[in-house]
């Protein structure tokens, strides 16, 4: 799993895409505002860039970071004696944990909203919303989550597995799919759907400051940051930022420049 890691995440990633695009094409829950094309064209050479900016600056990633804490005993579980299994476990809901307090930072911190709206000013819902994110709140974020694995001790498998897990699991919740109502409220006891992410999506600021899970939907509930429905309802919500809804969205170069010409 570790030699091959790289590899297998693009694997998963490509598998996760075909399967949500598909079942977008085939079962869509909202009628686009924008045209598929120069949207989907925008948020895969964002999130191009995001990774050739990981790869170019953190080439071990966070692996690599988790490999050097085990070789010299850094961090909680490499400290204390549990059996292999129940440490990966505890360390992907733990790294779980920290994402959600990352999300929500980003929305509460002004300096870290305006990278982070990149994200929320997209004004369709689909699974490339889930890959939208400015190169600097990327590179913010792995560093977060390097100080998080050493502080762990996270084992190697759990950092890659996670990961992987993140990855399908961003692309699911935003996905613009139907799922059943009755389906979809016994299956976010267990993974954040599309329908309870969506939620996060709105213009209205309330809406958009809950329901921060990516992977669990477990913290919004215990943090009290969980909002069940939009009160529009999913097909009449306006998703995206208040003040960023314009015909034309632009192109790259207004999201890599967004943060520091827009107002909060």
């Amino acid at each position: 799993m570790l030699t091959h890691e790289a590899a297998l995440r693009f694997g998963c990633f490509s598998a996760v895409f075909v399967v949500m695009a598909s079942w977008e094409f085939v079962a869509s829950r909202r009628v686009r505002t924008q045209p598929r094309g120069k949207r989907w064209f925008l948020n895969l050479a964002i999130a191009a860039l995001d990774s050739l900016c990981i790869r170019v600056l953190f080439p071990a990633a966070a692996v690599g970071i988790a490999l050097v804490a085990e070789q010299r005993g850094w961090g909680l579980f490499n400290q204390v004696e549990l059996p292999r299994i129940l440490a990966i476990v505890l360390s992907i809901v733990l790294l779980d944990l920290a994402i959600y307090v990352q999300h929500a930072m980003f929305h509460w911190i002004p300096v870290l909203w305006r990278l982070h709206m990149v994200h929320h000013s997209d004004q369709d819902f689909d699974l490339t919303t889930g890959i939208r994110f400015h190169p600097i709140e990327i590179l913010l974020s792995i560093l977060i989550k390097f100080a998080v694995v050493v502080a762990l001790g996270a084992p190697p498998e759990a950092v890659v597995i996670f990961a992987i897990v993140l990855n399908a699991t961003s692309m699911f919740n935003h996905g613009n799919v139907r799922i059943p109502r009755a389906i979809d409220r016994w299956l976010r006891w267990a993974v954040v759907t599309p329908d309870m992410h969506r939620v996060h999506h709105s213009v209205e600021m309330d809406e958009c400051n809950s329901n921060f899970g990516f992977n669990l939907p477990w913290w919004d509930r215990v943090f009290g940051t969980y909002r069940a429905q939009p009160r529009a309802g999913h097909l009449e919500m306006t998703i995206g930022v208040q003040q960023l809804q314009q015909p034309d969205p632009g192109g790259l170069l207004r999201l890599l420049t967004m943060p520091f010409t827009r107002a909060r």
